[in-house]
């Protein structure tokens, strides 16, 4: 009887699970670079035992979890091809009759650059959901932080992508790197991964304001009526 509810209440989660399990696995037959594929997912490896293990102590909501499976199905697409090398322009085209690199003058696969920006955006989230239990953040450190997390593990991913790209040296490195050229690349991806977590603690903060103002009405309308 008592467990009734828990498991309802991990029906989703499990779905998502389950189709995200699928998923990787599906895309780790054959990439198109096994030894990239490997490095790209030694994260995968260790953040999802700690969601799985951590469920019970803290379940994140149903739209925290979905978010947090779209970014974690882009980024094995990401895996299968190498960042640098999915055909994504491809499959817009296929979809809308025309190239988007070419209509926008893009030089260079951007799928990188759009990952780095779902990061912040699609993370952010779960982490605002985990400052919010785990940590007394008044006013607008409920916000404040979580940014600040994520800015942080942002720098910390870039460097350890420079320091096993710098380790393991030759093509891999460069696979794994994947700056395709561009200098500035590391500072590009951390400002897009902040843009994101910013554009996500708006929204979540406008959805939690409309909230408060909806709850604060209600007992008027009743009243009234």
């Amino acid at each position: 009887m008592n467990d009734r509810p828990r498991l309802d209440g991990a029906r989703f989660p499990l779905v998502l699970l389950a189709a995200f399990l699928v998923a990787a696995t599906a895309l780790g037959i054959s990439p198109h670079y096994r030894q990239d594929w490997l490095m790209e997912n030694v994260l995968v490896l260790l953040a999802l035992p700690v969601l799985v293990l951590g469920f019970r102590r803290l379940r994140f909501s149903n739209a925290s979890y979905a978010a947090l499976f779209a970014f974690l199905l882009l980024h094995e697409i990401g895996a299968h091809y190498t960042y640098s090398e999915v055909p994504w322009d491809r499959w817009f085209s296929a979809l809308c009759g025309f190239s988007l690199d070419e209509a926008l003058g893009l030089s260079r696969n951007h799928f990188d650059r759009a990952l780095h920006l779902a990061y912040g955006l699609l993370v952010t989230p779960a982490v605002v959901e985990l400052v919010a239990a785990r940590t007394w953040s008044p006013g607008a450190w409920r916000w404040i932080v979580p940014v600040s997390l994520m800015t942080v593990s942002s720098t910390l991913y870039e460097l350890f992508e420079w320091a096993a790209a710098v380790w393991f040296g030759g093509d891999l490195g460069v696979a794994y790197l994947g700056t395709q050229g561009d200098p500035w690349d590391a500072q590009q991806d951390m400002l897009l991964a902040l843009l994101g977590s910013l554009a996500a603690v708006v929204t979540l903060a406008a959805a939690a304001r409309y909230r408060r103002r909806r709850d604060a009405a209600a007992p008027t309308a009743s009243a009234g009526r």
